[in-house]
């Protein structure tokens, strides 16, 4: 059986973030915290799009490798198929967040999220 993201603690969906960022701060209403993720989540897609990056000081960064086109199999019949290129975006943890994430002391990111 697989995991769905509502069964792995780890994952947050949008929604998720934008209440958990309500109950933090009781003073914003929700819809303008749904519009301030909205908006960063957009300005990281249109960057992303134009083949910029995107970093996040003690986050990670956005980026977009590109994948040439290449010669795959089915792996149901083994036979050859064509996979044309293609852009897929990418993410590095920044070491801040490595270091939060792996349990180290200077990892300073803030805790309040």
């Amino acid at each position: 059986m697989e995991d769905s993201p509502q069964d792995d603690p780890a994952a947050m969906t949008k929604s998720e973030l934008i209440a958990r960022l309500a109950d933090k701060h009781p003073h914003l209403y929700r819809r303008d915290g749904e519009r301030v993720v909205t908006t960063i989540f957009d300005e990281i897609t249109a960057a992303l799009v134009r083949g910029d990056r995107v970093e996040l000081r003690g986050f990670g960064a956005f980026s977009v490798k590109k994948r040439d086109a290449r010669i795959g199999r089915n792996p149901r019949t083994g036979a050859e198929v064509s996979v044309p290129d293609k852009a897929q975006p990418f993410f590095k943890a920044g070491k801040q967040m490595r270091d939060r994430l792996n349990g180290k002391a200077d990892g300073k990111l803030p805790r309040n999220l």
